[in-house]
């Protein structure tokens, strides 16, 4: 039986963290003198003075995790965090149920950024940094679990990461410490600059710490039904280049950081990444030209380039009607959202590591038809491929397209138009943010949505986080029979 003891305890710490992060709103809003700031009070004593409970009721003196421990505690982690986040949401926004609530707090701590509420001036400032602060948080706790434990669970290949830089495998808890420092002092860094870069560029302060926070965490929430089309123009290049920065592999930076600045371009991951969004972007400013008659200028390129990089590295801000450009660069953005960023970063989807060895196996499987007494090794990043991976890998995808194709004939048995059924389970599963649809409204929120239709997709986004294979190797009896 597993001893579940360990994996309360560390939840319960992070409860309580999560719990201190509430006092952030709680004084925004008390500043306003609105009633929500009683709310975010009063939930962050209960969250705080329950997690002390629990963690001292959990004492245990085991040091290191099991690997059924692990499993637990990352499917664990993005369950109980999300329904704390959701408490403030829905005593404070006037109206909200509990759908929506749940809703809006899963969709900020995976990063997604779809929203459920249609108006959203009518939010108080306290929220909006409350939205902002669970996007962030997430963010940073799935590269940490991206870093720390895939690997050693072998999910979709992370095993490959082994020895790339961090090696967890018998030691989850002892290093996790270490490598969560590192990545966190990187990220806020990261988000720091941005901010200030925000407010330079004329954003009030509030607003470049909110937009800050859920464009380094590729979340893409806004305090305006604009998105980020309030601040069109300059701020377009800025959240173009730390979406960018945020979707490639954190600890390559940091090895940048450390002196080794070459490892970012030696990577063939992210040059892959940069040959993807310039092609995507090519593509979509010739058919603009040509099929559209629309004459090629910086702004366009502009907006071509930062709502590419937002759909890829699912954030999803928006900045312009995308639905305008035409069918193929649609196809393009809905495409794009399936790759996904890199490894080890806060973005989302199947990434383009897994790409790169999908690739290689059918380079070698084809291959090997034309000569099959021939050996081939795989081999990625100068590195042998082993099996493992590759299955592994294979895996991965063969569970992501099947879990696809259910969300989306499940939405489609709500009664949502066969567009909306089709990108809203593509923004859930895939972590990126936005949907189309008749049924969805001017600012892209879902609050048209059927109640069914929305605990769908949070099943969508919380199974799309954390790569699928860790949630249903949870769900499997064989896995509590260990």
């Amino acid at each position: 039986m597993i001893d579940c003891r360990p994996v309360i305890h560390a939840i319960s710490k992070l409860a309580i963290a999560m719990g201190g992060l509430m006092i952030a709103p709680a004084v925004v809003d008390w500043n306003q003198g609105g009633p929500g700031a009683q709310v975010f009070a009063v939930t962050a004593a209960g969250t705080i003075v329950l997690g002390l409970l629990v963690m001292l009721a959990t004492r245990h003196r085991q040091a290191t995790l099991m690997l059924e421990q692990a499993f637990l505690l990352t499917s664990g982690l993005w369950l109980v965090l999300p329904a704390i986040g959701a408490i403030p949401i829905l005593m404070g926004v006037p109206g909200a149920s509990l759908t929506d609530a749940m809703f809006e707090s899963m969709s900020g701590m995976t990063t997604t950024g779809a929203t459920t509420f249609p108006k959203l001036a009518e939010l108080s400032d306290g929220v909006h940094l409350w939205r902002a602060i669970l996007q962030w948080a997430g963010g940073l706790g799935i590269v940490v679990v991206a870093m720390v434990f895939l690997p050693v669970m072998r999910v979709g290949g992370m095993q490959f990461f082994r020895s790339e830089g961090f090696d967890t495998m018998g030691k989850v808890m002892p290093r996790a410490g270490s490598i969560a420092s590192e990545l966190t002092e990187l990220y806020l860094g990261i988000t720091i600059v941005c901010a200030l870069i925000y407010a330079a560029l004329g954003m009030t302060g509030f607003d470049a710490v909110i937009h800050a926070l859920t464009t380094c965490s590729t979340g893409g929430f806004s305090n305006y039904d604009a998105s980020l089309g309030k601040y069109s123009g300059p701020a377009e290049i800025v959240a173009s280049l730390f979406m960018f920065l945020s979707s490639i592999p954190f600890i390559l930076m940091i090895q940048g950081l450390h002196g080794s600045p070459g490892a970012l371009w030696r990577d063939s991951q992210i040059r892959t990444y940069v040959a993807l969004i310039a092609t995507i972007s090519a593509l979509i400013m010739v058919y603009q030209a040509v099929w559209l008659g629309l004459y090629p200028s910086l702004v366009m390129l502009r907006e071509v380039v930062f709502n590419v990089i937002s759909v890829i590295s699912g954030t999803g801000y928006s900045s312009v009607d995308v639905t305008q450009w035409g069918h193929l660069p649609f196809v393009l953005l809905i495409v794009a959202g399936l790759i996904g960023g890199c490894t080890g970063s806060t973005c989302c989807s199947i990434k383009v590591f897994r790409y790169q060895v999908l690739f290689q196996a059918l380079r070698a499987q084809l291959a090997q038809m034309q000569s099959p007494n021939r050996v081939r090794l795989l081999s990625l990043h100068g590195r042998r491929l082993d099996p493992e991976v590759v299955n592994s890998v294979m895996a991965l995808f063969t569970l992501f397209i099947l879990t696809f194709g259910v969300l989306i004939v499940a939405l489609a048995l709500t009664g949502l138009h066969a567009r909306t059924a089709l990108t809203a389970a593509w923004t859930a599963i895939a972590n990126v943010g936005p949907a189309w649809g008749p049924e969805v409204t001017a600012n892209g929120s879902v609050a048209n949505f059927p109640t069914t239709a929305k605990w769908l997709m949070i099943v969508g986004m919380y199974l799309g986080r954390l790569e699928l294979i860790t949630v249903f190797v949870v769900l499997m009896p064989r896995f509590w029979r260990q």
